[in-house]
């Protein structure tokens, strides 16, 4: 069973208000404190980035049509699915299992499991949104099923759940679904990508969302330990784990199984196609030092924007102007040699949450929150950026920061909607898919983060990937 976190603890903590701040931010006020913003002028920096903040559109960048399709033409000739945001408007996409706000997307092939999706569309009017699912092999591949193979039901479908903001300063249209339905269900287990789009025109891709139905029937026994290499004992985890398969007939392990490993559903430094390191008695076994190996990171960190009334731990600032609210967080530091103190955050995921109004949904409103990380000098041969599930764990444009020479710092400002939120600088190589936050966060053997294990199987011949086993595993708790 997939083990959960528990929200009650999550809630717990971040429940915790700061102190009242000296006023409320219902006038127009200055940024009184911290360095200036990185243009040096408050309505420029609120322009930056092509962001048109008094219509209630945010438009990704000037240079973000480098990381879309052509017109949005060319989605269906990708060949690799990821969870990436393909229209300017859509913002908090959120896809968990319906009723564990903090779970992963990942069910149980036939079992009353449901998946919740969630979006925002700036623009606030009615769109017709419609959505399909494609199935995918262990790689994110398209596998070479047909629609009717995988699926019951329709393959195209309309996102019928929509509602209004209300009384927000940034009007936006909360649409929400959930899968399977009455309209579609899923016959084969294996990796899937949901696909939205606008009119029944798959030209007009809003964005794509990975998630997985999952047989289980493997037994999966794994555990986050301290590395047996050297090298690695103070900086990471070692996954060792086995897969039990007594009751599901496996010929040949080393050709037919093919395990991934991801750390809090990052994928750009997830471990890929590992093979058992030996075989007894109906279990696979895997306890490679080197292969099973992920650098620690270092604790997320996080701020609260649940309530725009007061300043909570890590908000410097709160600012109501004619276009909007703005928060400016407290400078970041380097803790690349000091590991944070554990508490409970959610390993690079967010919470949408408003103490200010009933409804979190539609009641909550979007900000401008304003990051800094001072630095010396820029880094060459690469790019910092702002990273988490904030940005889907990729690296867009809009959550890429610029350095300011003026404040000897990076800066970004990111339009992001009212809740509790974790993150972490990351520096991403030019050229390179994998981003490193080890010069900003470091990596400590005693950080808390989630690993999760997926096991797939096919046999010769066969067409796809099967899903037969999930498990998460976490390094501080057994």
């Amino acid at each position: 069973m997939i083990k959960c976190l528990s929200i009650a603890s999550v809630l717990l903590f971040i429940l915790i208000g700061g102190s009242p701040a000296s006023s409320t931010p219902g006038a127009e006020r200055n940024f009184t404190t911290g360095s200036p913003l990185s243009t040096g002028n408050e309505s420029e920096g609120l322009t930056a980035g092509n962001r048109n903040f008094t219509s209630g559109n945010t438009f990704i960048s000037r240079n973000a049509e480098a990381h879309l399709p052509e017109g949005n033409s060319r989605i269906d000739d990708i060949r690799v699915y990821e969870d990436r945001i393909f229209n300017e408007n859509i913002r908090t996409v959120l896809l968990h299992r319906k009723g564990y706000e903090l779970s992963y997307p990942i069910i149980k092939i036939n079992s009353g499991d449901e998946l919740l999706l969630r979006f925002d569309d700036l623009e606030g009017d009615v769109k017709n949104y419609t959505y399909t699912v494609i199935h995918c092999n262990a790689d994110w591949t398209p596998s070479r099923l047909s629609p009717s193979d995988y699926i019951e039901g329709f393959y195209e479908n309309q996102i019928r759940n929509y509602r209004f903001s209300f009384n927000t300063f940034i009007p936006y249209t909360h649409y929400s679904l959930t899968l399977p339905n009455e309209d579609i269900r899923f016959r084969l287990s294996g990796n899937y990508i949901l696909k939205v789009y606008e009119d029944f025109d798959r030209s007009k891709v809003a964005f794509t969302r990975r998630f997985f139905v999952n047989e289980s029937r493997v037994h999966i026994n794994a555990i986050a330990r301290q590395p047996i290499i050297p090298e690695y004992r103070r900086s990471g985890h070692q996954i060792d784990f086995t897969v039990s398969h007594r009751d599901y007939n496996i010929r040949d392990p080393y050709s037919e199984v093919n395990v991934i490993i991801t750390q809090n559903n990052r994928w750009d430094n997830a471990v890929k196609e590992l093979k058992p390191d030996f075989i007894k008695n109906y279990e696979l076994v895997y306890e490679d030092g080197e292969k099973n190996y992920f650098p620690g990171g270092n604790e997320f960190r996080t701020f609260d924007i649940q309530s725009l009334r007061f300043h909570t731990e890590f908000v410097r600032d709160i600012v109501f102007r004619h276009d909007g609210y703005h928060v400016k967080l407290f400078p970041g530091k380097p803790r690349d040699r000091r590991h944070e103190y554990h508490h409970d955050e959610i390993n690079g995921r967010f919470l949408v949450r408003t103490r200010d109004e009933p409804n979190d949904n539609t009641d909550s409103e979007y900000v401008m929150v304003y990051f800094s990380l001072p630095w010396d000098a820029p880094l060459d041969n690469g790019d910092v950026y702002v990273a988490g599930d904030l940005a889907s764990w990729n690296f867009y444009p809009w959550n890429r920061m610029e350095y300011n020479y003026e404040t000897k710092s990076y800066e970004l400002s990111m339009l992001l909607k009212q809740g509790y939120y974790n993150y972490q600088y990351l520096f991403l190589p030019e050229g390179e898919q994998e981003a490193d936050g080890s010069m900003f966060e470091g990596n400590f053997f005693e950080t808390e983060n989630d690993y999760i294990i997926y096991v797939y199987h096919r046999l010769p011949g066969s067409r796809y990937d099967r899903l037969i086993g999930v498990q998460v595993t976490n390094s501080m708790r057994r």
